[in-house]
């Protein structure tokens, strides 16, 4: 098989400036693959550019979170101004969230009312955080397929290449025909595996912020309750001193 002909039979040839982005043996292993292992490799930049800006929006997500953790210390105290007010300077979708429930039980609004505008809140961020992690599902599922159909289309090619030569027919012809063929494979699961990795390390991401916004705003509901068993804590401390005493 002509090393200018792609798995399908037809002409493929990579674009002059990538000659200078790329190695020039990954270069000729995508020529030979034929147009399905150009697609898998716009593919695959696809993935890389969704991961790194996901990820870059996940840490800008997380920011802020030590000042926020203070805020709430300072809050579980009584010291509900000062908390609002660092929260408040504090970056990230975290901080948005807490400084939202902060202000809602400031305002002495119904418990119930503060907490639906705070799942609103929470919702849009997270609704934000996962988005573009559905196409790189997506990738991670139809990779593979690309790759096989590259590999069908290739075979079909060879074969039909020996049956032009009929008897005269070359065994190496065949045998590269078949491993050009076979490349769209390697390709197409390269391109997969990475993507399904990254797919689960985001979502997984996404999950433990989801969590740690839940858990802060719960702290922000549930603060007079510290309170309340502070004083009652005390006297059950203080109770035995007082009999050892008498």
């Amino acid at each position: 098989m002509d090393d200018t002909l792609g798995v399908d039979g037809d002409s493929v040839s990579p674009p002059p400036w990538l000659e200078g982005v790329l190695p020039q043996s990954l270069i000729e292993l995508l020529t030979l693959g034929g147009v399905v292992s150009w697609i898998l490799a716009l593919l695959s930049v696809i993935v890389v550019t969704i991961a790194t800006f996901k990820s870059v929006e996940l840490w800008l997500a997380r920011r802020g979170g030590s000042r926020v953790d203070a805020a709430l210390s300072s809050w579980s105290r009584g010291r509900r101004q000062p908390a609002l007010g660092e929260v408040s300077a504090a970056p990230g979708g975290l901080a948005l969230v807490v400084r939202t429930a902060m202000r809602g039980r400031l305002g002495d609004h119904p418990d119930p009312l503060i907490r639906e505008e705070v799942q609103r809140v929470a919702a849009a961020q997270m609704k934000t955080l996962r988005s573009q992690l559905r196409t790189l599902e997506v990738i991670g599922q139809i990779a593979p397929l690309l790759g096989l159909f590259g590999t069908v289309l290739g075979m079909i090619e060879a074969f039909r290449r020996m049956e032009e030569a009929g008897s005269r027919v070359d065994p190496s012809v065949l045998s590269g025909g078949i491993w050009q063929a076979l490349l769209t494979t390697g390709v197409g699961l390269a391109v997969a595996i990475p993507t399904v990795l990254l797919h689960q390390w985001l979502e997984r991401r996404c999950d433990a912020h989801a969590h740690r916004i839940e858990d802060r705003v719960t702290q922000v509901f549930t603060s007079d309750l510290h309170r309340r068993d502070q004083p009652a804590r005390a006297r059950s401390q203080t109770r035995p001193v007082d009999q050892h005493a008498a």
